[in-house]
């Protein structure tokens, strides 16, 4: 059976690192991290992880605040908001909870978003640095994924990684961090997407192979080859009526016999989730870290 990578118990080590910092940061200069979390609409899933994003701030001893605006919030409204919190001394980093509603433009809206504000890594300044390979600010998601293949002992130099989708958020900066020379990455990366012919030679290939597709269930045992290192980031309610929520958590991965195959494998939940949301702390610090000192 493969070794969990234990996504929780590595978030609160990089948590308490954090909360270090923080401490260090106020003692030494009396400044508290801040971070302003922009929520529009009523997505239930959005709502929970900025709650959960607010939790963690909690525990690392940062100010975060929460902006909520409505559903029907016009671009121009939406754009108003960032601009303000631009201003803002209170807050070193905003964080524009995604996807926005249809009508408000999303690519506008990131661009508001002063670069070194941007703790999400998704404006194009910041996007450009990570292709650099000099970033300020990595997406907490691949970030997160970099730091449990180091810690659980399965660095990608010389590895082949195989990612499953192309996203913003995660797979077009993961295959950018990865491919860098530099510790923690030099590996050969391969991006697959919904035009991908033939899509279980490429993933059968994989030395480490990344679920980021959003379809439960879609990477089956006979996809993977023996040994090979899994992380899933999917995570979609599924209906089961067995459970007293009458749903449950499922990734991308079908995990029992994928995880009968691998050599290591994140667990849905509990995994990548946990480490998207400590890595945006570390990113929250290290804007306050920008602010006080300037870029290095």
């Amino acid at each position: 059976m493969a070794e969990i990578l234990d996504g929780v118990a590595l978030a609160a080590e990089v948590r308490g690192r954090v909360a270090a910092g923080v401490e260090e940061m106020q003692g030494k200069h009396g400044v508290t991290p801040g971070l302003a979390a922009v929520l529009v609409g009523d997505d239930p899933a959005s709502a929970v992880y900025v709650r959960n994003k607010r939790r963690a701030c909690d525990d690392v001893g940062t100010v975060s605040e929460t902006f909520h605006l409505t559903a029907e919030s016009s671009t121009a409204e939406v754009v108003e908001c960032v601009e303000q919190l631009n201003r803002d001394s209170r807050f070193h980093g905003i964080l524009m909870q995604l996807p926005l509603p249809r009508q408000v433009d999303e690519q506008t809206v990131i661009e508001t978003i002063s670069p070194d504000k941007d703790v999400d890594g998704l404006h194009p300044q910041n996007v450009g640095k990570l292709v650099q390979g000099v970033p300020d600010f990595v997406p907490g998601t691949p970030a997160g994924i970099r730091e449990i293949l180091v810690h659980y002992g399965y660095d990608p130099a010389g590895q082949h990684v195989v990612i499953c989708g192309r996203s913003n958020i995660v797979g077009r900066p993961l295959a950018n961090l990865l491919v860098q020379r530099q510790e923690g990455a030099n590996a050969t990366v391969t991006v697959c997407h919904t035009r991908t012919r033939d899509l279980p030679s490429f993933t059968r290939s994989a030395d480490i192979l990344v679920a980021a597709m959003g379809q439960p269930g879609m990477i089956t045992a006979d996809m993977v080859k023996d040994g090979v290192v899994v992380i899933d980031v999917g995570i979609t309610r599924v209906e089961d009526p067995s459970r007293r929520r009458g749903y449950r958590l499922q990734g991308d991965v079908d995990f029992e016999p994928v995880a009968a195959k691998a050599e290591a494998i994140t667990p849905v939940p509990g995994g990548v989730g946990p480490m998207t949301i400590a890595m945006l702390m570390v990113n929250t610090l290290n804007a306050a870290r920008i602010h006080i000192h300037g870029r290095p």
